[in-house]
């Protein structure tokens, strides 16, 4: 195993990592301005989760396109757009005048940005052994958290100094990977043979073909409750430590940062979990349902701020760590040829309407009826849901490569 990761496969994986990591954090800043950005714009709670409803809406609309592109087009190339188109969008969310402008802006550095989610997942399903591929993509997802907690470093400097107006200017952090991204990463050979073919262009309405619809849209359904649950939950944390536990910017971006590095090895875990214990499916069964234990026990039975910060751990490394197995399965069950698209349909686009809709609706329920009962409730039972709807998928074993499991998936009608 050690020579067939040797040269490349590693260094294509460093690249993706430290790639989504900052793609992470570049949509992680948006969080934790949230409680800037209400107040000089006069903002409602639900009314700021409007312009985040609005911003995941056309960002999900517009990946789900520049997912089909990755299929056609190649997927370095639209790995170096995705970067530099990024850095761009963030940094201009410093100057944006008014709250319909921001959500514009929100809404296509979301889209730019997103992309690195298929693009990435596809380079390295591609690209590693087949007896690794499931541990290496859960491993890429650790880019979620890492994401977060080098957002939390900018904005505990930079927030309560400067405004949230400089916090974007770190999107411009990332584009010297562009030129890594374009000496180092090849187009995967898989990807290339697949628009050699002469099959038609790859096109959404494919997920809707038979023997592919059933996992396709009940693997759109979890990502989407999944989400809703995840969003609600991370983007409104800041405002929840803020409002209901009276925390300043400083320490709660503090708390965020350091319970999302405790998480990261609820990521490593369940990578290892769904490659070498269980099967992906059950993992993500059993790492989703522990999530939403201790979601309840964060916001019920935690108050100061060190019992906070090690519950949030906990809860970051099951919640948010399921990510790991969810985004390893969604990649290998595709067909090389729709890879990128299925990801951007099932993953992504799920993930920008998950998100559009979950903080909204948890912010009308908390100004409803309450921080505790709100947060708890309308993120706790769609978190539930997300991982009961697993239950219904095929489970695949560990160690085949992807033409195998498109063989398998085939051959059960699946």
């Amino acid at each position: 195993m050690t020579v067939e990761l040797k040269g490349y496969p590693i260094k294509a994986f460093a690249i993706c990592l430290i790639a989504y990591a900052t793609a992470q954090m570049d949509l992680a800043l948006f969080g934790y301005a949230i409680p800037s950005i209400r107040e000089e714009f006069n903002l409602s709670l639900s009314g700021v989760m409007a312009i985040v409803s609005v911003a995941f809406v056309l960002g999900g609309i517009l990946i789900v396109w520049l997912g089909t592109l990755a299929d056609r087009l190649g997927r370095k190339r639209m790995f170096e757009f995705s970067l530099i188109g990024s850095s761009i969008l963030v940094a201009l969310h410093s100057v944006v005048p008014n709250p319909a402008t921001l959500a514009a802006l929100r809404g296509t550095s979301i889209a730019v940005g997103g992309l690195s989610y298929p693009v990435t997942g596809a380079i390295i399903s591609e690209e590693f052994p087949a007896r690794v591929r499931g541990l290496f993509m859960g491993l890429l997802q650790i880019g979620y958290p890492l994401g977060w907690a080098l957002a939390s470093i900018w904005a505990a400097w930079l927030l309560g100094s400067y405004g949230w107006r400089y916090l974007f200017l770190v999107g411009l952090v990332s584009l010297p990977l562009v030129w890594v991204v374009h000496r180092v990463i090849r187009e995967p050979a898989r990807s290339s043979a697949a628009r050699a073919t002469d099959t038609p262009r790859p096109s959404v309405t494919e997920l809707l073909a038979p023997g592919i619809r059933r996992r396709a849209v009940l693997l759109f359904c979890a990502q989407f409750l999944f989400v809703w649950a995840y969003a609600g939950s991370i983007f409104l944390f800041p405002s929840y430590l803020s409002s209901s536990r009276g925390l300043e910017s400083f320490d709660f971006s503090l708390l965020i940062g350091a319970g999302n590095a405790i998480g990261i090895l609820g990521y490593i875990l369940a990578a290892i979990t769904g490659e070498y214990w269980m099967t992906r499916r059950n993992t993500v069964v059993l790492w989703t349902m522990l999530g939403a234990a201790t979601f309840q026990a964060l916001v019920w039975l935690t108050s100061d701020f060190t019992s906070t910060l090690w519950v949030y751990g906990l809860m970051s490394m099951f919640f948010y760590g399921s990510a790991a197995v969810k985004f390893a399965y969604l990649a290998e069950v595709f067909p090389t040829r729709l890879r990128a698209t299925a990801m951007a349909t099932c993953g992504s686009f799920a993930v920008t309407l998950g998100s559009a809709s979950g903080p909204f609706m948890v912010s009308l329920a908390v100004e409803r009826f309450g921080w505790d009962i709100g947060y708890a409730a309308v993120v706790g039972i769609p978190l539930v849901l997300a991982g009961l709807l697993y239950i219904f998928l095929t489970p695949v074993p560990s160690g085949l490569e992807v033409e195998e499991v498109e063989s398998l998936l085939a051959r059960e009608g699946a």
